[in-house]
């Protein structure tokens, strides 16, 4: 780790730990918890979170779109984004799932929740065809396995992910296991829970958009925990 690296370090810690003086919470997640948001669409997760705590000093959040391409695709995502960065949140754009704990600007980082919100790979198949759930389950292996390298001691993986058919055929319980992570919880997702929240549909090739957003119905965020042994 280089000076920089360091300093950076030391620059999340310090605001993580402000954070902590007077805890806010929201669901399953805290201001004292440092926050890793992977895969966002228009943000509005992160936004929601930062105002919740009252700050996003707390919090990282990323998408593997640039910013341009986001503020194309959706929207609100410019006026959550400038929401978020006054409220202290570092955002990073390029980021890819399956790399990020050898991202630059993220590798020296630890996290307390690394958190997923509906996965997805580019829409190329109908939701129930067996090749586009392969492309999602190689979406989501590859976050766990990127994730199971950046969590602190009783750091948590969460994804939060509908269950009903086809959905339940994504074997996330087993993807996890085969990494080395065991479920702690599976608790019921209620959209409700988090005020501003838009959920955004996985990008369609075909009619180029995603600035809409779907029913959740059964949903549940499940969380993961490396297996400890001995």
């Amino acid at each position: 780790m280089d000076a920089t690296e360091e300093t950076a370090g030391l620059a999340f810690h310090t605001s993580t730990n402000k954070a902590t003086m007077e805890e806010k919470t929201i669901k399953h997640y805290s201001s004292s918890h440092r926050i890793l948001l992977v895969g966002e669409g228009d943000f509005s997760f992160s936004a929601c979170l930062a105002r919740a705590f009252g700050s996003a000093n707390n919090m990282v959040a990323t998408s593997l779109d640039s910013r341009a391409e986001l503020e194309v695709k959706y929207l609100m995502a410019g006026v959550y984004l400038e929401e978020i960065g006054k409220l202290g949140c570092k955002v990073f754009h390029g980021v890819d799932a399956h790399t990020m704990a050898k991202h630059p600007d993220l590798s020296f980082m630890e996290f307390d929740r690394i958190v997923f919100n509906s996965p997805h790979s580019r829409l190329d198949y109908p939701e129930h065809d067996l090749f586009q759930i392969s492309l999602h389950e190689q979406l989501v292996e590859g976050f766990f396995k990127s994730a199971g390298e950046m969590l602190s001691s009783n750091g948590e993986i969460h994804v939060t992910h509908k269950t009903a058919y086809p959905f339940s055929l994504w074997r996330l319980e087993e993807l996890a296991s085969e990494l080395g992570l065991i479920l702690l919880e599976e608790a019921n997702f209620y959209k409700s829970d988090y005020p501003g929240y838009d959920n955004k549909r996985a990008y369609n090739w075909r009619d180029k958009t995603c600035d809409s957003t779907f029913p959740v119905g059964e949903c549940s965020t499940f969380k993961f925990v490396p297996l400890k042994i001995g």
